[in-house]
């Protein structure tokens, strides 16, 4: 037994000080210290993270242009089934008076339809332009367009078309005014 600052201490007790006055020396002067990462190992990895995680955010844009095409040509067929429905109901065997280029909720025409108005609302938010659809009708035949949200490599906009005849396709040539066919699939 020894004193030391005024406490009593045994002999284990003075051994267990001295093991850990050691064992913070030698992790101040490096022997027996574990070692963390160099500032270049740690470089590498935060540059390969920041690789990765361009390639997917580059992934995303392009699942999600997909999705609105999806959504557009979702909503483009919601109208074809209920301008059906309004031909064969409200409409009294007609899909109303003529209506060329615009999409505006006129009376007496399919696109007055709350369901319609609603689905094209749907497609415009879709490809992120107001606007974007193209609405034509006659009494007996109609047919609507819109751009899709994907292009192709030239940069020349897509359309999705849907008409009377139960037809859709995907052409590069915008739905003319007074047309109540698709376009052809190019």
């Amino acid at each position: 037994m020894y004193k030391n600052r005024s406490k009593v201490f045994t002999t284990k007790q003075a051994e267990r000080q001295a093991h850990v006055r050691m064992s913070l020396s030698e992790a101040c002067t490096g022997s027996k210290a574990v070692r963390g990462f160099t500032l270049i190992e740690l470089l590498v990895v935060i540059a390969i993270i920041g690789i990765l995680s361009s390639v997917v955010l580059a992934s995303l844009n392009t699942a999600r242009s997909k999705g609105n095409d999806a959504a557009i040509q979702s909503d483009l067929s919601t109208i074809q089934t209920q301008a059906e429905i309004y031909y064969g109901g409200a409409g009294n065997n007609s899909y109303g008076s003529t209506q060329s280029a615009s999409c505006a909720p006129t009376a007496g025409t399919i696109w007055s339809d709350t369901t319609i108005i609603k689905a094209i609302a749907g497609a415009e938010s879709a490809n992120g332009t107001s606007g974007a659809v193209s609405c034509n009708s006659t009494g007996i035949a109609y047919a609507i367009s819109s751009t899709l949200s994907t292009q192709r490599t030239s940069g020349t906009p897509d359309y999705w078309c849907v008409d009377s005849t139960g037809g859709s396709s995907k052409s590069t040539t915008v739905l003319a005014s007074a047309v109540t066919l698709c376009p052809t699939a190019n």
